[in-house]
């Protein structure tokens, strides 16, 4: 997949997450709205009980409509910004004119003096449920703001406010008390360091959601390329085995292991590339790979080489398997059937096969930032010998001593001493009874 197509689908995935977190908040928003009745209403007395009930019911309106919009086509990215808005302004508004206490007959600056501001950590809740590190920080920006807009414009109706500095001049205990507790008092101070506390909140849970959107941006790419590198991969070994490369980053570590090795050849491979040509041929190789490279992969082995028509397989490397004798001979069984009863691009042949027990060295090698999974050793030598070996003696599988010792439930028909070269003692080979 193109890293653009990639970067999109990643946007999409966060997008809809802000849009199931929005959902969350807004859940929790009337909630809270009711919650905040229930404690308003029975504490501000009957005479503003139906104020209170409006208010809250234009509130929690406002919630179900934004809900009732997110994910339809008539959502944008940006209508988040306006709900979260309005509720900001609202809120900052009521600050401003919203009498504290009517029966009292209070000034509004107490409105900013009672424990009102914890109200605007709300916005910053709704927001961080978007997921969205641009929302929290523009909860932020409005909702300090909107609260010092709200303060100034009271403190501006004011005739004589009073700030800390007239407290803290040179006077009595009584006089600092009697400034402090005076309903003019007003501690522009204290409230720019409210907003800017605010603000300084906001923009560390904006820096925690970015971290978490990135964390996740780099999980997500890195298990889309573990899935590219194993779709890859996976075409020829098993799923396992793709996943522990993956895990490895390719770099397998080296082994010495016990292992079946299997050589499999196309018989007549020459003379029907002469009669089919080079293109058709390409054709009808590549359905046989594939038909072949299924079969292995399903009993546990990795093709690791291709060599013109031939396939080098191995099982019990990379991944351990105690029984990869039995699975490479039912492999080589399955493989022979396959080929036997199906034609590839409606060509069919037939395919010899060589199998061999015993310890293998197994690793990546290869030069110039180029490096291939193989397996080597005087094992694969000799399951290579034999598959060639099938020509002499006119059979389509011969399998080693080595490894028919540990089948002990498979009837196989001893064929010969064979001379291999290389070899200085004759090796004992097996084929199907019926070959």
């Amino acid at each position: 997949m193109a890293k653009d197509q990639l970067d999109v689908d990643i946007e999409e995935t966060f997008y809809a997450a802000e849009q199931a977190g929005l959902k969350l908040a807004i859940k929790g928003r009337l909630i809270a709205l009711f919650l905040v009745g229930l404690w308003l209403i029975p504490t501000r007395g009957s005479e503003r009980a139906a104020d209170i009930i409006l208010a809250l019911f234009a509130l929690a309106a406002l919630g179900i409509f934004h809900y009732v919009l997110i994910g339809t086509k008539r959502d944008r990215k940006w209508v988040k910004y306006v709900f979260l808005s309005i509720d900001i302004i609202i809120l900052s508004v009521a600050m401003a004119v919203v009498s504290p206490e009517p029966r009292l007959s209070l000034p509004q600056i107490y409105m900013f003096k009672f424990d009102v501001f914890s109200y605007y950590y709300i916005f910053l809740g709704i927001a961080a449920f978007s997921f969205s590190p641009w929302l929290v920080l523009w909860a932020g920006i409005l909702g300090a703001t909107g609260w010092m807009t709200a303060f100034l414009w009271v403190r501006s109706q004011m005739s004589q406010p009073l700030e800390w500095g007239d407290a803290l001049l040179d006077g009595t205990r009584e006089q600092f008390v009697g400034v402090f507790l005076d309903e003019n008092f007003v501690a522009t101070g204290s409230r720019a360091q409210e907003a800017f506390l605010y603000l300084v909140v906001a923009v560390l849970i904006a820096v925690v959601t970015h971290r978490a959107r990135e964390t996740l941006r780099r999980r997500l790419l890195a298990e889309r390329d573990a899935a590219t590198v194993s779709q890859i991969f996976g075409r020829f070994v098993p799923e396992a085995v793709a996943k522990s490369m993956i895990e490895d980053k390719g770099m397998l570590d080296p082994v010495e292991r016990q292992a079946t090795v299997i050589f499999i050849d196309i018989a007549g491979f020459t003379s029907m590339t002469e009669a089919k040509g080079a293109r058709a041929t390409v054709g009808i190789i590549n359905a046989y790979f594939d038909a072949v490279t299924e079969i292995i992969s399903k009993h546990g082995g990795v093709i690791t080489q291709f060599q013109g028509d031939g396939i080098l397989a191995v099982f019990n490397v990379p991944v351990e398997n105690e029984a990869h004798v039995q699975c490479a001979f039912d492999a080589a069984l399955e493989i022979i059937s396959k080929v036997r009863d199906s034609d590839f691009v409606g060509e069919r042949f037939s395919v010899r096969i060589g199998i061999n027990s015993g310890f293998v060295f197994a690793g990546n090698v290869g030069g110039g930032g180029r490096q291939s999974y193989t397996v080597y050793g005087d094992t694969v030598n000799l399951a290579a010998r034999l598959e060639a070996l099938n020509k002499d003696y006119g059979t389509m599988i011969l399998v080693s001593q080595s490894a028919v010792d540990l089948l002990p439930d498979v009837h196989l028909t001893k064929i010969a001493d064979a001379d291999i070269k290389g070899l200085s003692a004759p090796v004992c080979v097996y084929s199907l009874p019926s070959s």
